[in-house]
């Protein structure tokens, strides 16, 4: 295969010698000047004077004065007009993205040459475009039709808010044009149509050889003509008979009308330049049911016919570049050498997320009416890849705050330094001075991640790095020079906005390995192995539309750029690519999105109506199967057994846990994989719920405990509401806030009061209820309890402590079951209808969970203990265990004592001394169970548990 620049090479060296010293060779963009060299090179067979390369817009800036300015700057100005010309204060990040579409519009005014007067003008008035002679009938009927629709009749809100602003465009175009200019800067299409006009430009180079253009537009063929007409111009135009003057395809008429205004220099064999499209060619089509699926089939095409050795010759291109980093991983180990020409997303870099985090932290992790940084945004920061090069007391702060559940600042032992003072430095998101202070910030956190990683760090890491540093030092220089003034929230938009738009280029070297690129790159350069992968109409052309203020209408009578344009280069990308290609395979997702299959490409479809080639079709399957889930049981090693032998005290909620399935009590208590923890100030799960009600019916009854509460202490708090809504708010600052006790008052969001009103509401109903038995003897709350028990196992007796803390301990008298102690422990969740039979109920497996086992268990447990503790119990009184579900109790009249039900009988569990024996043996068999090395941890039965079992993926994996 001869490429095209190949023939473009020799063609040159016949024509304008070896001395190309004042030749520039100008193309669409710079990769293809990269294989220029090496072909010069060898159509001479020795080192010549190598030409000037430059792309069309180099070509264009040389000549001109003004600078085109970057993105930021030029939308800023163009905000700032935009707000002077119409009065209307839009925010500038709601501006940026149309203000992106408007300074497209300007773009494509200029660079066709339009009157902008012209095409701005006021569309209430018909009779501005009588005088339109310059025009041909299909204009002028094109304009009539779409001016018909804005007569007097039909002035809706909608069309008179249009032509409002309509009606300024043009004061926007010129004004914005002048306040550029003033500043020597300009946008790209008002330079070009300036250098355009220039009649006596003075080009530096004798001749200028352009080289695979395709799509003029109106300043470039004037620059064109300008130059042919001084005899400089020289043209290469790469076409196919395929779609040359194809009545189907727009792309070849605009081929065919470019080679009439400026001839083709190549002379060579019409059948070699015009048919290599119609040559023979493997194509094949491959339908895929999703867009992994086919970044997946690259390694299997790769292998397949010497791709991966024919190296620069084989390229993947990307029509989704959404693709790349599945690529990149499919890449197979044989591949030692690959180019990618597409930029990865700044976005999806850890540099980018960091500043996410940093604005979070600075706009909403400061608790109201504080200094101080809640841990649900400290955290992200803290944990963060990026904190570790900050300081490497990162993690072991964010390890103490977690612990102690704190705010930051917070008082600690630990010794922080500078960079961590730095990271949580305090800034006003509400002074003047705000978004450059943010700014700043940032970038000084982000010049010291640059200095500690150094050359430790991967390469993305460390250009992702400076290119976000560089994004915001580009803010700050436009905010110190005043062009730009945003508060912090429109700044946090914008830069999500820039960085969203932001890629980063891959370094490498072109000429060598596997190319990898988007659709744009492939421009003048051929392949003889191409996987085009995502080639679905929306890709192929792309979800071309006219995002623009000009109607479609007006946009084709004055000739700006329409879709038929964009959908016609696409066209010539495309079959440009497969022309002189000898194997081709183009890949389609075929699956349904939003009730719709989704179409291969129109470019496909029209090769299969009118090529002449055998184009194969095949179709990948996802080679899913069903995965059966392995649960395996695990055993007891001498590991396992030496952890095991570590517990100090057993707690019910490790027993409860084993119960459920003793793998979880594996994954959580021997390995030490613990639950997610993720508390969220702004939320309230039912864990923290029950924490904040504990915390204060704690606070309630601690001034008690020894003493005798009365009904007229119950009453004291009903009537006085005060005395309720601070120990609710004191609850609510220690277990959701992070604070110290009467630390300040939290600041409630919508959720929060609502929550909080609950809270209060289930204290008054746990006040009514205590009502009703009152007189009533405290004895204790919160309190830790414990005791001894011995147990067999094949290793010997083995002797634990097990207990854990009692909500409330109290005693109480009453006509029916006499003088007894209860063990209170208090729920706010909803109370299941079932109830246990008995003491075999609680400690079977299967029913554990229907019966609230573990509530049982645990109640019981406790019981037992006081009932033969000598300091809380010295009178051997009876002791009954009793659960407060206070979501349920509906009168107060409930009692919360334990029932067992069997045979339609209820059973008040009066004292646990009756069911000792009993429980004791369950208790024991269970511990046996638990120590017996024989006995391997196995996986529930019941696979309903494992819904929503956290480690539900370990153990199925």
């Amino acid at each position: 295969m001869t490429t095209f620049l190949e023939y473009v090479a020799q063609d040159i060296i016949s024509k304008h010698g070896t001395d190309l010293s004042r030749v520039a060779v100008v193309f669409p963009n710079k990769r293809a000047s990269l294989f220029m060299d090496e072909y010069l090179e060898r159509a001479v067979g020795r080192p010549i004077w190598s030409p000037a390369y430059m792309t069309i817009s180099d070509l264009f800036r040389q000549h001109s004065d003004l600078k085109v300015g970057d993105d930021i700057k030029l939308i800023c100005d163009l905000h700032k007009t935009f707000v002077s010309t119409t009065g209307i204060n839009e925010t500038l990040d709601h501006f940026y993205g149309w203000g992106q579409l408007l300074l497209a519009d300007f773009d494509d005014i200029d660079k066709n040459l339009a009157d902008a007067k012209k095409v701005y003008a006021n569309l209430r008035d018909i009779h501005e475009f009588d005088d339109i002679s310059y025009l041909s009938e299909e204009q002028k009927e094109t304009l009539k039709q779409f001016f018909s629709s804005f007569d007097d009749n039909q002035n809706s809100k909608l069309r008179e808010k249009f032509l409002k602003l309509w009606q300024n465009f043009y004061k926007i175009y010129t004004d914005y044009n002048e306040r550029l200019e003033s500043q020597g800067i300009t946008y790209e299409g008002a330079l070009y149509r300036k250098v355009a006009a220039e009649k006596d430009i003075e080009f530096e180079y004798d001749k200028y050889i352009f080289v695979g253009f395709n799509l003029l537009q109106k300043v470039e063929q004037q620059l064109f003509t300008t130059l042919q007409h001084q005899g400089k111009g020289f043209f290469y135009w790469d076409a196919d008979a395929y779609y040359l003057g194809n009545r189907h395809n727009e792309a070849g008429k605009f081929i065919s009308q470019y080679l009439q205004a400026f001839p083709n220099e190549l002379d060579i064999n019409d059948e070699v330049i015009y048919d290599n499209f119609n040559k023979p060619k493997d194509i094949t089509y491959i339908s895929a049911p999703t867009e992994n699926a086919q970044a997946r089939y690259v390694s299997n095409w790769l292998r397949e016919g010497d791709r991966i050795k024919a190296g620069r010759k084989t390229v993947i291109v990307l029509c989704n570049e959404g693709l790349l980093q599945t690529v990149i991983h499919q890449l197979p180990p044989e591949v030692d050498k690959a180019n990618i020409t597409t930029g990865y997303p700044l976005a999806g870099t850890p540099a980018a997320s960091f500043v996410t985090v940093l604005f979070e932290l600075q706009m909403f992790g400061k608790a109201h009416g504080t200094d101080k940084y809640r841990l649900h945004y400290v955290n992200p920061v803290l944990r963060h890849p990026m904190a570790k090069y900050v300081s490497d007391k990162s993690r072991e702060l964010a390890a103490h705050l977690n612990e102690k559940k704190r705010y930051y600042p917070a008082k600690t032992e630990l010794a922080l330094d500078d960079n961590l003072a730095l990271l949580f430095r305090q800034i006003s998101v509400t002074s003047p001075t705000a978004t450059l202070d943010m700014v700043n910030w940032m970038k000084q956190l982000l010049k010291i991640i640059g200095v500690n990683a150094g050359t430790e760090s991967y390469p993305l890491f460390q250009e992702s790095l400076f290119r976000t540093y560089t994004l915001l030092n580009r803010l700050s220089g436009l905010m110190e020079s005043g062009d730009l003034t945003i508060d912090v929230t429109t700044l946090q938009r914008l830069v999500g906005q820039l960085v969203q738009t932001t890629s980063i280029p891959f370094h490498g070297e072109p000429a060598e390995g596997i190319q990898i690129m988007g659709v744009l790159e492939t421009r003048n350069l051929d392949f003889e192995h191409v996987l085009m992968l995502s080639t679905n109409d929306g890709n192929m052309p792309k979800a071309v539309n006219d995002s623009s203020f000009i109607p479609y209408s007006i946009r084709k009578a004055y000739g700006l750029t329409t879709i038929d344009n964009k959908v016609a280069v696409f066209a010539y990308y495309f079959h440009r690519l497969l022309q002189r290609a000898g194997n081709v395979t183009l890949s389609y997702n075929s699956s349904t999105a939003d009730g719709m299959p989704q179409e291969m490409s129109r470019f496909m479809l029209q090769m299969l109506v009118e090529s002449n080639h055998d184009i194969k079709r095949h179709s990948l399957l996802t080679g899913q199967t069903i995965n059966q889930i392995s649960r395996k049981e695990v055993i007891k090693t001498d590991e396992i057994m030496a952890k095991l032998d570590t517990f100090d005290k057993i707690y019910p909620t490790q027993l409860n846990l084993y119960l459920r399935c003793p793998l979880r009590f594996y994954y959580n208590y021997i390995l030490g994989i613990e639950e997610p923890d993720e508390e969220d100030e702004d939320e309230l799960d039912a864990r923290i719920f029950g924490d904040i009600f504990h915390e204060s019916a704690e606070m309630i009854y601690k001034p008690f405990v020894g003493k005798t509460v009365t009904k007229a202490d119950i009453e004291a708090f009903l009537k006085d509401p005060h005395k309720l809504d601070d120990i609710v708010d004191d609850a609510f600052g220690v277990h959701l806030f992070k604070m110290e006790k009467n630390e300040i008052r939290p600041e409630y969001n919508g959720l929060q009061i609502i929550n909080r009103s609950v809270i209060l509401r289930y204290l008054k109903k746990l006040l009514r209820i205590d009502m009703n038995i009152a007189p009533f003897r405290m004895k204790g709350v919160e309190i830790e309890v414990g005791r001894t028990l011995s147990f067999p196992t094949s290793r010997g007796e083995i002797t634990k402590k097990f207990g854990g803390k009692i909500d409330r301990l109290d005693e109480i008298e009453d006509n029916t079951d006499g003088l007894r102690i209860r063990v209170v422990d208090y729920k706010t969740g909803s109370k299941k209808n079932a109830n246990a039979k008995g003491i075999d109920d609680i400690f079977s497996q299967d029913r554990f969970i229907d019966i609230h086992g573990d509530y049982y268990l645990q109640t019981l447990l406790y019981s037992m203990i006081i009932r033969h503790d000598a300091h809380y119990n010295p009178e051997q009184l009876a002791v009954s265990p009793a659960l407060l579900f206070i979501q349920n109790a509906k009168t107060e009249d409930d009692d919360p004592t334990l029932i067992f039900s069997e045979s339609r009988k209820k059973r008040k569990i009066i004292d646990v001394e009756d069911y000792y024996v009993e429980y004791r043996q369950k208790l024991i068999e269970l511990l046996s169970e638990i120590y017996e090395p024989q006995t391997p941890f196995t996986p529930t039965a019941d696979k309903q548990r494992c819904a929503y079992c956290p480690w539900a993926k370990i153990c199925r994996a």
